[in-house]
């Protein structure tokens, strides 16, 4: 694991850091990528992580005077799903956005980050591609702009310098005669990586905001993920569009081409014969989703996001702090102070387990995809298992042991009593967190809003039915409490 944890407070400070350690160093946004690549073997000869979450102003989503949408480096894929500007202007990014991972993913996980990680099945990247996105790369030797289009050149390798840190994304934001779809194929509606991924921007002429029927197309951008090294534009596929019509035979013909530009290989989620006809099929169902406009009629309205009331502020630190061996963590955990020497080598899990001994959080996977270990990280539902420990100095954690109230049980912990939803009983604390965040945000969800909530947490047992409908019941309570 990494020796030494700087906690900045400007980019200034993140570029120092990055400078006097060049290759030794990475920058902490989410992480949640990060802590698995560093846990795995995949980044190794890392001493220092430089975390800047807590930079202001780093997470913000903006449109400047020349209709450029500008995303922060600390932009997490729920601000994506929640950002009006982007389900507005820039619709394929926020679809790619709501896809990846669960909502304690998209709490942390950000968009620079699934840029830097490089992998070709990362989500966001095909839509930023399609939208013809640029990075702004920064290091104390001065600045550059990189069309993402240049920026990769293999898997998991881009032509940023050890001692770059990502400042900024930036693209143009759709016009009103340009309309755009992310499609994914999964193995499962949640916490899948793509097995194939595709985004379609076509631009008419004169069309779009008014139906598009009889309107030509001047331009398309087709791209597709997961079938090749780096994300790929299917180039005869765009050109047969120009000059055509929307029809069911020109959309077929489209999506034929563009499955013949896919470069697949074999892997443990399909073979490359499967990935090369999804790829037809991706293009294909993104297209008619635009011929017939019904492009967002699977995107929520209000998605659920775990945020609860007011969330979504990292706590400020005074200034910035070096954590390394004998150094302490200073954090409340459940309304206590406590103060920790040393861990800060290790996951917040682990804190939390064995240095707080609040062992209710349970390690069920150690790589994000069980939720067992799901805790409140300033108001956040998170994945304690993919956070730093060091992260913890100056926040406010809940843990399920902080939840009850007067040593009464919360209306959840009570529901699932009385409704039976406990079996093995592993999995429970972290249903119990994600169900808690989930009434705080939404007092009365549907079943299909505590499945959404619910995405991230997997139970054995198979007991989801009981455990749906004690948060039911406990929403009832709260209701009526309230």
């Amino acid at each position: 694991m990494w020796r030494n944890y700087y906690s900045v407070t400007s980019i200034d400070e993140a570029l120092k850091v990055l400078a006097e350690f060049g290759q030794r160093a990475r920058i902490v946004a989410g992480a949640t990528d990060l802590i698995l690549e560093i846990e795995r073997g995949v980044r190794t000869g890392i001493e220092a992580l430089v975390d800047i979450s807590r930079v202001p102003c780093l997470d913000e989503i903006m449109m400047d005077e020349d209709e450029i949408i500008h995303l922060g480096p600390m932009v997490t894929h729920n601000h994506c799903v929640v950002s009006k500007l982007l389900v507005e202007r820039a619709f394929p990014l926020a679809q790619a956005a709501w896809s990846v991972g669960a909502p304690q993913i998209r709490n942390r996980g950000t968009v620079a980050g699934n840029i830097i990680t490089a992998s070709p099945a990362n989500d966001t990247i095909t839509p930023l591609m399609a939208l013809g996105a640029a990075v702004h790369l920064a290091s104390v030797r001065g600045e550059r702009v990189v069309p993402l289009a240049e920026f990769y050149t293999g898997v998991r390798r881009t032509v940023m310098q050890p001692d770059e840190m990502l400042v900024d994304i930036a693209f143009p934001a759709l016009r009103p005669d340009q309309r755009g779809m992310f499609y994914k194929l999964g193995l499962r509606r949640a916490q899948a990586i793509s097995v194939v991924n595709a985004a379609v921007i076509v631009n008419f002429a004169g069309g779009g905001g008014n139906g598009i029927t009889g309107h030509k197309i001047e331009s398309a951008q087709i791209t597709l993920g997961s079938v090749a090294p780096t994300i790929i534009h299917a180039q005869h596929a765009e050109i047969y569009l120009q000059g055509r019509e929307l029809s069911e035979a020109v959309i077929h013909h489209t999506s034929e081409l563009a499955g013949q530009a896919a470069r697949p290989i074999d892997d443990v989620r399909g073979s490359a014969a499967y990935r090369q006809q999804m790829a037809t099929i991706c293009v294909e169902r993104s297209l008619q989703g635009i011929w017939q406009g019904n492009e967002r009629r699977d995107f929520p309205a209000h998605p659920i996001l775990l945020w609860g009331k007011g969330a979504d502020k990292a706590a400020q630190l005074a200034e910035g702090v070096c954590h390394a061996d004998g150094s302490r963590i200073v954090t409340r955990i459940n309304g206590k102070e406590y103060s920790f020497q040393g861990g800060h080598n290790k996951t917040l899990l682990r804190l939390l387990r064995e240095d707080a001994l609040l062992t209710g959080t349970k390690e069920g996977c150690a790589e994000g995809e069980c939720g067992a270990c799901t805790v409140f990280l300033d108001g956040l539902a998170v994945m304690s298992c993919l956070v730093p420990a060091a992260r913890a100095h100056g926040a406010e954690i809940v843990t399920v042991e902080g939840i009850a109230v007067d040593d009464q049980l919360h209306p959840v912990q009570q529901a699932f009593v009385d409704e039976g939803a406990v079996q093995c009983g592993y999995c429970t604390p972290g249903f119990v967190m994600s169900a808690v965040k989930l009434l705080e945000e939404r007092a009365h969800p549907t079943r299909d809003e505590i499945r959404q909530a619910l995405t991230g947490n997997l139970c054995r047992c198979t007991g989801y039915y009981k455990i749906i409908e004690a948060i039911e019941q406990a929403s009832m309570v709260e209701a009526k409490d309230g």
